[in-house]
């Protein structure tokens, strides 16, 4: 459930425009806030199966949004090739030809 839990906060922090303002509210209620969806459903006067479903609605949209999109994925992979820049340049066992590599990488992302 964490996993599951922490992969939805990163995905929302780049997707959440894009959902409905109920959906981004219970969202961050149930995932952020950790509130159940007894406690949610309570606050809001809906059932807790309406709750259930404007969430998985949010997290079926969200992780479509990144498989079309790959925002996340490319986020992850400039972040490893800027810690492999970095390495190369603290181990000081950096050449031009492998700093250009990693830039071109990094130009492809885009």
């Amino acid at each position: 459930m964490i996993e599951k839990t922490t992969k939805f906060i990163l995905l929302y922090d780049f997707y959440q425009d894009l959902l409905t303002e109920k959906q981004k509210q219970f969202a961050e209620l149930y995932f952020q806030d950790d509130l159940s969806l007894g406690e949610i459903a309570e606050e809001f006067g809906i059932s807790r199966q309406g709750v259930y479903e404007h969430i998985k609605r949010a997290e079926v949209l969200i992780h479509g949004y990144e498989e079309k999109l790959l925002l996340l994925a490319k986020h992850e992979q400039r972040l490893k090739l800027f810690d492999e820049m970095e390495s190369l340049l603290t181990n000081e066992i950096l050449n031009n030809q492998q700093l250009l590599e990693k830039i071109t990488l990094l130009r492809r992302l885009e």
